[in-house]
């Protein structure tokens, strides 16, 4: 096998190992990520608890970076500290490393049973979280799989005769291998794809420990890099944590680097072979890194705040409803099928605007600001503005010569607009009511009814994202999916109201305080929730699949 094919079913094993990390990674977000995204905010206020579930995050995820760009989102808005933050993410890099240590124990047998089970549940249901664990089954089934290609792909390397002409150079050259190391690891985005990639090489001698090694810390480096470059246009708060964790991760590699090859201290205290000194360098390295940053945490978010506030000109910081620039150009208006494309991306425009006033309000009801409240407020101001501009674009659009199809989406695009607008008002007039008479009466929800509103709006934010899917795709599967999850959130009304009631008659002083708060939020959720879900019944009613405004049963 020539060394062409050889790479070419190296790169393809690779890239299996991406695409199953990013489905497993996926998966976890869409069926558990809000609720995720909840424990952490809660947790990650106490440096202890933050460094513990920070590791089981990236566990769960496979990637240190989607933790480390969620926890620097918290920080950014003022939920989280900055010590609190660089703690959390300094877990999710041990967790990172002990996902490696995982993969290279034999999984094999756990290939067909995953893909199996997994292609199962995803055919059998049209339940979307279940459909999403099935995708979680596949996607382990296949990082699995992907370890055994990549084995496999490498085992004709041991007759090359130009590998040990490279390993030789980058053994005696070990700036370049760290750097090298740095770079296929930012090219990855991955550091557990880099890291198993070197074990494989180990596995069959084709590296040395002690050039494992090296490449290791480079992996740590690229990996620190990955966070900070993703968030470089994000506002100033938000770049703190990703930047604080390459000066800690970073530096710490290059201070580990020098040491080592100062001092070459043995390796066999690692383990008994190369493939387990090689992860447990890894781990070892980011334990140490976690230990330095107890006391080191605050000297390195002062040094990073400076670093940020340097880098930050002038009046970058500009209110959420700053700027706008309207996709509606009336020079197209005698050509429908533009005229519509432009009136789409200007409702797409209003989708994402409600999507983040959707988010930002329950921020609001855990942690009351007068500053945010005005900025969320501006929003519906910006959705109201895009909504009259539609409207008026539309209807000069609607005295042309039009399809029947170019009238029906013309018809569609309006009666999404006339919704987004509610759902806006909702939020606005009633959800921000809410949180003002929460803020006044200095009153707090118990846990549990937290938990449960929390999970609540997690459900109506999935299902927005689900009919703005639908406004642009037009899939008839997503649209029924997004009806069928109607009836979902109807029982959990029912259940999220009986305990409630059953918290009201035990005599919780907190459920007595916030009683009105909560039912009312509710209530509000489940209006913003038929409100998006009668977005879809255009696609079913052009399909035949709406009678009386219920669902039919699905066209096997």
């Amino acid at each position: 096998m020539n060394g062409s094919v050889v790479l070419l079913h190296l790169a393809g094993a690779v890239a299996l190992l991406l695409w199953a990390t990013r489905m497993v990674r996926t998966g976890v977000e869409r069926t558990y990520g809000s609720e995720l995204r909840q424990r952490l905010r809660s947790v990650v206020k106490r440096p202890v608890l933050a460094v513990s579930f920070g590791a089981a995050l990236a566990i769960a995820l496979q990637s240190s970076t989607a933790v480390t760009l969620l926890v620097g989102s918290f920080v950014g808005s003022g939920f989280v500290g900055g010590v609190t933050g660089l703690m959390a993410v300094r877990g999710a890099e041990v967790g990172s490393a002990l996902v490696v240590k995982i993969l290279n124990y034999d999984l094999t047998l756990l290939v067909p049973i995953c893909i199996l089970a997994g292609t199962i549940i995803f055919m059998t249901t049209e339940r979307r979280d279940w459909r999403q664990n099935g995708r979680i089954l596949v996607g382990i089934g296949l990082l699995i799989l992907s370890l055994e290609m990549i084995g496999q792909a490498t085992e004709p390397l041991r007759h090359s005769q130009l590998l040990p002409v490279i390993v030789s150079y980058l053994s005696s050259d070990p700036i370049t291998a760290y750097l090298l190391a740095a770079l296929v690891t930012w090219l990855f985005h991955s550091s557990i794809a880099a890291v198993i990639l070197l074990t494989s090489f180990a596995s069959r001698g084709f590296i040395q420990p002690e050039l494992g090694l090296v490449m290791v810390l480079g992996v740590n480096l690229g990996s620190s890099i990955i966070a900070p470059i993703l968030t470089r246009n994000a506002p100033p708060k938000t770049r703190v944590v990703p930047l604080g964790n390459l000066l800690m991760r970073g530096a710490g590699s290059l201070v580990a680097l020098l040491l080592f090859l100062t001092f070459q201290p043995p390796l066999s205290l690692l383990g008994s072979t190369s493939v387990d000194q090689i992860v447990n360098a890894h781990i070892l390295f980011n334990v140490l890194i976690l230990l330095a940053g107890i006391p080191l945490s605050g000297l390195v978010l002062r040094a990073t705040e400076a670093l940020v506030s340097l880098n930050t000109p002038q009046g970058e910081q500009q209110p959420l409803a700053a700027q706008e620039v309207s996709a509606l150009d009336p020079s197209v208006l005698d050509t429908p099928s533009l005229a519509l494309a432009n009136a789409t991306r200007e409702v797409v425009r209003v989708c994402e605007t409600v999507e983040l006033m959707l988010q930002r309000i329950m921020d609001l009801y855990e942690k009351p600001d007068q500053a945010r409240i005005k900025e969320l407020a501006a929003l519906d101001d910006r959705v109201d503005r895009r909504h009259a501009a539609i409207k008026l674009y539309l209807s000069r659009l609607a005295t042309s010569n039009l399809s029947d199809y170019e009238a029906l989406r013309t018809q569609e695009l309006l009666g999404a607009c006339v919704k987004l607008e509610q759902v806006g008002d909702i939020i606005v007039r009633n959800m921000l009511a809410q949180v003002r008479k929460k803020m006044n009466r200095k009153v707090e929800f118990t846990e549990e009814g937290w938990r449960e509103l929390s999970q609540f709006h997690a459900f109506v934010l999935a299902n927005a994202r689900l009919a703005f899917n639908v406004l642009i795709s037009r899939d008839e599967h997503t649209a029924r999916q997004l009806v069928q999850e109607k009836d979902r959130l109807r029982d959990m009304e029912k259940d999220t109201s009986q305990r409630h009631f059953s918290r009201l008659r035990e005599g919780s002083e907190r459920s007595i305080e916030t009683s009105t708060i909560h039912l009312d939020t509710i209530r509000d959720l489940k209006q913003i929730n038929s409100l998006l879900t009668s977005m879809a019944y255009p696609v079913l009613e052009e399909q035949g699949l709406l009678r009386d405004s219920r669902l039919r049963m699905a066209r096997k």
